[in-house]
Parts: C-alpha cells; sequence; structure tokens
C-alpha cells in the first residue's frame, strides 16, 4: 500500500497572505466608504433647505430683498428643524442659508462643519444662481461641495 500524508488545514504562510490581502482591501474600502457617507449626508442637507431656497427667490421676485425667517415662517416656508444640525436664514440684499452640522461627517471634518448657500442677485440677471461655499469639511467633502452643489 501507498500511503501518502494528506494536509489538512492552511499553512502559516497562506493564512498571513489571506490576512495581507484583507488588509489592503480595508485600506482602500474603509476611506471610500467615509467619503459617501460625508456626500450623502451633504446632499440630504442641500435637500432639506431647497423649498427654503425657492421660497427665498420668490420673495425676492417680488419684494426685491431676501426674507429672514421669521418672514419665511410667516408666508409659510418653516425652517426647518434638522436632528443633525442647525439651520438658519439671513435675509436682505443677500440672500443666505446655513447649515451648521452637529458633529464631524467623516475623520477628517472639523467639529462642526458648516454649509453655506448664498444668493446674491446680479445686475439684469432674471435668474438666482445660489452658491454653496463651506468650511471644517475634508477635501473630499469641498470638493463634493464644490462640484455636485453649486448652482443648486
Amino acid at each position: 500500500m501507498n500511503m501518502q500524508k494528506v494536509q489538512k488545514g492552511f499553512t502559516l504562510i497562506e493564512l498571513m497572505i489571506v490576512v495581507a490581502i484583507i488588509g489592503i482591501l480595508a485600506a482602500i474600502a474603509i476611506p471610500q466608504y467615509q467619503n459617501y457617507v460625508e456626500n450623502a449626508k451633504l446632499s440630504a442637507a442641500a435637500s432639506t433647505i431647497a423649498s427654503m431656497e425657492t421660497a427665498m427667490a420668490n420673495d425676492y421676485q417680488t419684494n426685491g430683498a431676501f426674507p429672514d425667517a421669521a418672514q419665511l415662517t410667516t408666508e409659510g416656508t418653516n425652517v426647518p428643524i434638522v436632528n443633525n444640525g442647525v439651520v438658519t436664514v439671513t435675509g436682505g440684499t443677500t440672500g443666505v442659508i446655513t447649515y451648521t452640522f452637529n458633529a464631524k461627517l467623516s475623520g477628517n471634518d472639523t467639529a462642526n462643519p458648516v454649509l453655506i448657500f448664498t444668493a446674491t442677485p446680479v445686475a439684469g440677471a432674471s435668474t438666482l444662481q445660489w452658491v454653496a461655499t463651506q468650511t471644517g469639511l475634508s477635501v473630499s467633502g469641498a470638493n463634493y461641495v464644490a462640484t455636485k452643489l453649486n448652482g443648486s
């Protein structure tokens, strides 16, 4: 009879290679996931205040000035109460909607990042363009604001 040794299980080298591959994949995937989460929160903040942008633009066309939060509420557009931040409105010759987050959106943000939407009327223009800016966001978040939220 020919008795051959049958290998059962994995060698230490094989296990180390699998652990190394998992580590490399995790090092790539985790930062990308954090970027997606941050961008989703920024998009949600922008959609939360979209009705306020419309109401402020309508008010500007009608009255020649942007309303403040009290005027918006009187006209039927409430400043939303959000779980993850605070929304403030400034009226006058420039319309400003500020969304201050209560916490970091990703590990690279400052403690309370801020998303700011500003509408400044352009002489002779028939439409208002809202410009989004930010403070305290990561590079990924800042890029998202610059590329996806401007012109909202």
